[in-house]
């Protein structure tokens, strides 16, 4: 009798396990970075910005350039110039053909210098879009490379020589496919992060996933790459990210992919390690994000976030937290796509793609491109025009 309760009990343990088991696991609550106490404004209703000043970087002109696309507009504010750069490409997107361009502007973007070769690679190696940094009175790039059709991707770095005017090259500083996305920023362990994301063409490796570089100390020529990870079940994921940087804790937003929706992940011990990426409570175009904090204290993203525009990429958004606030709360639209106030595009199917920005004298410089108009344009936000009350 004692054996037969034994192997009925055994039996219940096995059938309750195999039932845990087959058993769909309840999906995790997303993580919190809009006020759930506001509603997210439809992209009717989301406050258009007062007071921005727009003016264009680089127009299509394949009739005296040969330029049939451009991408991934770069700002930086160098010894009181305003850098900006961007991919230049005459063929296709992701080819070898691909160049990194940068024009200067002395009076905060209203005009530019003659566009300038970064650099425009050679036989199957093209050099695209990424970023600056300015440090040290020294004017640093780092930009995004590969071979081929868009294999084996890395990241170039390159100083600007202020007597010349020309780019330095200084090497592969990146490999295993780190695109840069973001500026380095230092952190409180005396490092520098840079965001970006890994590509896993030509490398046998899974997953195109949020990334970060993080240098030794201020040798910017020597860094470090931490793939962060995806949680379970998200699927595809297409993982350019941006960073908050908070002394030694770093908040990492990275677009989905197919999904209009920020993916979310935290380092505590200055990105490091990293909790698994996983799905955020903000709805967010599948393009590339671009975040920061102000000198407001405010937490700030550009991109396209709204109740009502999925993965469409427009209108133009800034969302906003409370100053020392985590969570956003109050979302403006920079421009729609239609609009009477810029000298570049304005045309009902205007896409605004990879922002990129920059705060310097009480103005947030935010560059973009309308990818299917084939422009580089920049607006000229007041700060203290992004309050969240």
């Amino acid at each position: 009798m004692l054996i037969a309760r034994r192997l009925l009990r055994g039996l219940c343990v096995a059938f309750a396990a195999s039932v845990i088991q087959q058993s769909p696991v309840a999906a995790a609550e997303p993580v919190m970075l809009w006020d759930p106490a506001v509603p997210l404004p439809t992209k009717a209703a989301a406050p258009v910005l007062d007071g921005v000043v727009f003016h264009v970087i680089k127009r299509q002109r394949p009739d005296t350039d040969g330029c049939n696309w451009t991408l991934g507009v770069g700002l930086a504010w160098h010894k009181e110039k305003l850098y900006a750069s961007y991919g230049f490409n005459k063929g296709g997107e992701n080819t070898a053909s691909e160049e990194a361009h940068v024009r200067v502007s002395e009076d905060g973007g209203t005009t530019w210098a003659p566009p300038v070769v970064i650099d425009a690679g050679e036989g199957n190696l093209g050099i695209s879009h990424g970023v600056f940094l300015s440090h040290s009175g020294r004017l640093w790039a780092f930009m995004g490379a590969f071979y081929d059709r868009f294999q084996k991707t890395h990241t170039r770095a390159y100083v600007l020589n202020d007597a010349t005017g020309k780019w330095e090259p200084r090497g592969m500083v990146v490999g295993n496919g780190f695109w840069p996305m973001q500026e380095p920023q230092k952190m409180a362990d005396g490092n520098w992060i840079m965001a970006g994301f890994r590509v896993k063409n030509g490398y046998n490796v899974a997953g195109d996933l949020p990334a970060v570089a993080i240098s030794n100390g201020d040798d910017v020529t020597k860094w470090d790459l931490v793939v962060i990870e995806a949680a379970p079940n998200l699927g595809d994921i297409w993982g350019e990210s941006t960073v908050i940087v908070e002394d030694s804790r770093i908040t990492n937003i990275a677009r989905y992919g197919s999904k209009p929706l920020a993916l979310v992940s935290t380092s505590t011990d200055s990105g490091h390690t990293w909790t698994p990426v996983a799905p955020s409570n903000l709805p967010m175009a599948t393009s590339k994000p671009y975040a920061g904090t102000l000198s407001t204290g405010q937490r700030f993203l550009a991109c396209t976030t709204t109740a009502d525009t999925g993965g469409g990429r427009s209108p133009l958004t800034i969302v906003v937290s409370k100053p020392g606030e985590t969570v956003f709360s109050k979302v403006y639209v920079v421009r729609h796509s239609v609009s009477d106030k810029t000298p570049g595009v304005s045309d009902p199917r205007a896409d605004f793609s990879y922002p990129y920005a920059v705060e310097h004298d009480g103005k947030l410089y935010v560059g973009y491109t309308h990818k299917s108009h084939i422009a580089n344009e920049l607006a000229v936000i007041p700060v203290a025009a992004l309050k969240a009350d």
